[in-house]
Parts: structure tokens; sequence; C-alpha cells
């Protein structure tokens, strides 16, 4: 693992678990970074409004991931669904990440130290 910025995420629409390996200039051993929360409104005036507030709040909890994913050379994304797609697609488009390698999984909910375990031996770190 040659001193590779790496990190893995386990994503459902309710939250995100982040584990990486580095800080903003260097790569050491992997470690799990605060969980980020989705915002969800349940109070809508009709359907569009309903779309646009879900858009809305799931580009700010994609832009608080990206945020966790600077200088990041790789990235695992795992859970269940499909917002791993939405985030790879978002991350594609964002232009820090266009060539960013990234590799999607599927996974049910897990706990904290089984998502870092999952990405330390996904990275055979």
């Amino acid at each position: 693992m040659d001193n590779k910025k790496l990190a893995g995420i386990w994503i459902d629409t309710e939250k995100a678990i982040v584990a990486k390996n580095h800080d903003a200039q260097n790569a050491y051993k992997f470690f799990l970074c605060q969980p980020i929360k989705a915002e969800i409104q349940h109070e809508y005036s009709g359907e569009n409004s309903k779309n646009n507030a879900e858009r809305t709040n799931r580009i700010k909890f994609f832009k608080e991931i990206e945020h966790l994913l600077t200088n990041t050379q790789e990235v695992y994304i795992t859970g269940p669904g499909v917002i791993q797609e939405e985030l790879k697609h978002y991350l594609h488009d964002t232009a820090q990440y266009k060539n960013l390698k990234i590799t999607l999984d599927t996974a049910q909910q897990m706990p904290e130290e089984k998502v870092l375990e999952t990405v330390k031996n996904y990275f055979n770190a």
C-alpha cells in the first residue's frame, strides 16, 4: 500500500461512515471520521417542494462527504441500495474528482468498527 491516500465509505440515505488513511498531507493508518448524517425533512407543501428539498439535502450530504475526501487517490464505496452510484456520479461530475478511482460494492447496515475493518481488508491494510 505505497502511501496512497485511500478512503472507504459505507453510505445509505441517512448517514455515511468514512474511514481513511490520511489527512490533507500525510498517509498513515486507517481511522474513522465523524459520521455524516443526512438532513431529512418531513414537512412539505407539495410533491415539487418535496423533490426539491430531497435533491438539495442530498447534494449537501454529498458535499460533506466530498470535504472528507480531499486529496484522496482511491475510494471504496459500499452500502445498501443505489446511493453509492449516486455518490460516484456526483464525485465524477466534480472537477476535483473526475478521475478518482472509485470501486462500488453493496453491504447491509454495519457498525462503525466493522466499516473500518471492511475498508482495511479491501485495501489490504
